[in-house]
């Protein structure tokens, strides 16, 4: 792994339908700001800057890096943006840390965004260019038949998705910076709203959220002189396969199979369900929680479902997931999976406010993108490694 990195700032923005008091640059402001607030920094002690976001095509401005340099304090500086679907967020706080543990620099700011409220994803995601529409539909439209395949294979009933949404969206009412809050949510609530795409219904799925997430990563020198406690990295890993080849498995992919192995063997977990005290797992549709529980190896193949019913992954049990309310309460893509990693690190940090996990001390961030094709996950601590 090379030098140790540590996390010594986060910073987040509230997430909201519509941020219209902010440009996109006032956006990753705001978020990059407070993450130089909680390091005890100033623009002028970061040393380069790692941003990243998903397709343009979401807000319909093409390479919104070019201008952002001056909001960032890049000036002058090493920039450089990430891009990898969904898992975007993931792979650039990845990117990031690996310019610490390379020795390269002392002290990155790393940004992920998305201002959803300027584009329409679901229509981004819908059209097959050039010249055909695709029947998909967005996101759920792709995905609906990898979950009803994963019902099938396991013999899970219809009422987990259901579990999975109530838990989350209680878990965001002690978030302070969450989108969706729903107070009294409840099964009945959840099962009376519409049917989207069989079968997710309408409170099973993520919102479009306007957003930023900010990070400064630290070198152990550096991370000495910060003036809050610092995470630190006992693992990275990313992951890719292609969207079709014969006999992909799109429930459980092996990419998400081979990256969680691999941050395992750095950090030295055998047992994630023991070993971890807490996951922040990216989880836009509710039942993607018991596939990724499966894929992740918190359990054997078809009993993902069966820990979700035990309640086994809730705030109160011994392996909580998304405990700030994960993707389904907050979802600026491009930043979506930069939260899970941040909120990981606030976990074991000690600063996660009204969600915190009591005496959490190993944490798993964890994001994916495209055709549950590119995976990103790193795995955070308390004590050095």
């Amino acid at each position: 792994m090379g030098n140790p990195c540590a996390i010594i700032g986060v910073g987040q923005t509230a997430y909201k339908t519509k941020r219209l008091d902010v440009s996109m640059a006032g956006l990753v402001r705001e978020a990059a700001q407070r993450a130089l607030d909680d390091a005890g920094l100033t623009w002028n002690d970061i040393d380069a800057v790692v941003i990243g976001k998903a397709p343009d095509l979401f807000e319909g401005v093409m390479m919104p890096e070019s201008y952002l340099a001056d909001a960032l304090g890049a000036r002058g500086k090493p920039m450089m943006r990430v891009h990898t679907a969904g898992s975007v967020g993931g792979s650039t706080a990845n990117v990031a840390a690996s310019l610490i543990q390379s020795g390269v620099h002392d002290r990155v700011l790393t940004v992920a965004w998305e201002k959803q409220s300027e584009s329409n994803a679901t229509w981004a995601l819908t059209v097959n260019t050039p010249y055909s529409t695709s029947l998909v539909v967005g996101a759920g439209g792709y995905f609906a038949p990898h979950i009803r395949a994963y019902m099938r294979r396991s013999g899970a009933p219809d009422h987990v998705g259901t579990l999975v949404a109530v838990k989350d969206r209680e878990n965001a009412l002690k978030n302070q910076y969450a989108h969706l809050k729903i107070p009294g949510i409840s099964r009945e609530m959840v099962e009376s709203t519409p049917m989207l795409w069989e079968p997710i219904r309408y409170l099973e799925t993520c919102p479009s959220s306007d957003g930023a997430c900010a990070m400064v990563l630290a070198s152990e020198d550096a991370a000495r002189k910060a003036p809050n406690k610092p995470a630190w990295v006992h693992g990275t890993s990313m992951r890719s396969e292609p969207i079709f080849f014969a006999g992909r498995d799109t429930v459980n992919p092996q990419g998400g199979m081979d990256a969680a192995a691999d941050v395992y063997r750095q950090a030295g977990i055998a047992d994630p369900r023991r070993e971890l005290d807490v996951a922040e797992t990216y989880v836009p549709f509710s039942w993607y929680e018991p596939m990724w529980l499966e894929n992740l190896g918190f359990c054997g193949e078809g009993e993902g479902w069966k820990l979700t019913e035990s309640g086994a992954t809730a705030l109160d049990g011994d392996i909580p997931w998304n405990a700030s309310g994960g993707v389904l309460s907050s979802n600026p893509i491009g930043a979506s999976g930069m939260i899970r990693f941040a909120e990981a690190a606030l976990q074991v940090r000690g600063l996660a406010g009204e969600h915190q996990v009591e005496g959490a001390r190993r944490a798993l961030g964890h994001a994916y993108g495209g055709g549950a094709q590119f995976f990103a996950m790193w795995i955070v601590g308390s004590d050095k490694p």
